[in-house]
């Protein structure tokens, strides 16, 4: 029987960057991984090939419409989808190996099976033929992620009523696709059908896309994603999605009451993902989930039995490739007897459409319902140099500040490049800093990240220099 020091379920960015951080502080680690490939659902089905995706349909979108006004123009723009499939494939391919290349440079071992758990000490890895082995660690570590969750009344057939796995890999261009759910799968693959020329119509439920994120910062994106053909059905409740006659038929009321039958090549469910702990043998163990499946853990992401840990989608918080990886690391670094240190407030959400959303901290929203007193400052992304110089005008960059000390409580903003705006101010509320501290940072001119200077300024003192303001600067 083989031991380890340290078992890793799962070879998502939870489970794989645990595994490697465990062996580079000097832990004989192993992955299971039931799966062939390595990189779990974000590398194989959802960050990487969508993103991969996404980077193409804008390609092409901006080929379409708005290379004319650059001067460039084509005589017959042509579009291959299968060439763009084959080179989101390429991508996943490369990553995957490329963590098949990190465990190999860690002396990390991989065990391919499903596995669950014997007893407190030992998992039975079920290989793909049927055979199996038991292994021992005096450490777990469970990082088996998630699956897309669907309702009553929603029958996914993987045919015409399809999740986000199926909408990654489809052969040709669907001329409609109806999506259920506004939250980020939905925006995103909605941006990239849309973007090359299917006709998307989103339902949601509530009355607002992206539930969790500022009001404002999505009343905003909304009106952008708009532009590029994409129609929004809010406070829309969907009673069925079947497959008929070869299309799927989707059907709904919305806030009228009204019912809305709508027809499409394709409905995709993207109402969010649940963890994925079933079959895992936790109730041989005394590990307890909540309603949903999520395993309950304590600060230092211990379960019920201290050597057990669980980090990423399978224990509660937003599911974020990029959380399940700090946790990763902060759970290897617990067991190695370290005093890592892990500050939720500061994880940053990122939707990757045109304009980007990206946000981090408290939304308004938040603020109101716990009654706190807040100051707030925007600067839109059309004031800027850079904004017309590359041609995209929409967006906006909104900081939330505390009104006495100025202390940053959150940043939101829809705008190009967002993605990698938002890291400035993940570090300046990370670190406690304020809006007038950060707004006196000298930005480099032209930029898109001069919005967040002008934002911060807008927040505390109403002095930003290209912003309009209301009222005269403070002295």
């Amino acid at each position: 029987m083989k031991k380890y020091d340290v078992v890793v379920i799962g070879s998502g960015p939870g489970g794989y960057v645990a595994a490697i951080r465990c062996a580079q502080l000097g832990k004989k680690t192993a992955v299971v991984e039931r799966y062939e490939t390595l990189g779990g659902t974000c590398l194989n089905v959802g960050c990487i090939p969508s993103k991969t995706l996404l980077e193409s349909a804008s390609n092409y979108y901006e080929a379409r419409k708005n290379f004319a006004k650059h001067g460039i123009s084509f005589q017959d723009l042509q579009f291959d989808f299968s060439k763009t499939i084959e080179r989101k494939n390429k991508v996943i391919s490369q990553n995957s190996k490329g963590v098949q290349a990190l465990f190999k440079n860690n002396g990390i071992d991989r065990l391919s099976g499903h596995a669950s758990f014997v007893d407190e000490q030992h998992i039975q890895v079920t290989k793909s033929d049927g055979s199996m082995e038991q292994v021992s660690a005096d450490r777990f570590i469970i990082a088996t992620g998630s699956k897309p969750y669907s309702l009553p009344g929603i029958d996914i057939d993987k045919d015409r009523i399809i999740t986000s796995t199926e909408a990654l890999s489809l052969t040709s261009v669907p001329d409609s696709m109806v999506i259920i759910g506004a939250g980020v799968i939905g925006l995103e693959l909605g941006s990239v059908y849309a973007k090359l020329g299917t006709k998307v119509q989103i339902l949601e439920i509530v009355d607002t896309i992206l539930p969790s994120m500022d009001r404002q910062l999505c009343k905003e994106l909304m009106r952008s994603l708009k532009k590029t053909g994409i129609k929004f059905n809010l406070e829309c409740k969907v009673e069925k999605a079947v497959k008929n006659n070869g299309k799927a038929l989707v059907t709904a009321i919305d806030k009228q009451g009204k019912e809305l039958r709508l027809e499409a090549d394709y409905c995709l469910t993207a109402i969010g993902r649940k963890p994925y702990t079933e079959n895992l043998g936790l109730e041989e163990i005394g590990i307890k989930t909540d309603k949903k499946g999520a395993i309950q853990v304590d600060q230092n992401l211990q379960t019920s039995i201290s050597h057990i840990f669980a980090i990423g989608d399978v224990i509660c918080g937003p599911m974020l490739a990029h959380k399940a990886s700090e946790e990763g690391i902060f759970a290897a670094e617990i067991i190695a007897g370290k005093q890592p240190k892990l500050n939720y407030a500061a994880i940053p959400s990122v939707v990757y459409t045109s304009p980007e959303a990206a946000s981090v901290g408290y939304t308004e929203e938040d603020l109101m319902a716990e009654n706190r007193r807040y100051t707030s400052g925007i600067c839109p992304i059309r004031v800027l140099g850079r904004a017309h110089a590359a041609d995209k005008l929409d967006g906006m960059v909104k900081v939330l500040a505390d009104p006495d000390s100025s202390k940053l409580l959150g940043i939101h903003m829809v705008a190009p490049y967002a993605s990698e705006m938002i890291a400035e101010a993940v570090v300046a509320l990370g670190l406690d800093a304020t809006a007038k501290e950060t707004g006196h940072i000298c930005h480099a001119h032209p930029t898109f990240s001069e919005a967040l200077k002008e934002a911060c300024h807008m927040a505390v003192e109403n002095r930003a220099i290209h912003v309009m303001a209301a009222k005269k600067p403070l002295a």
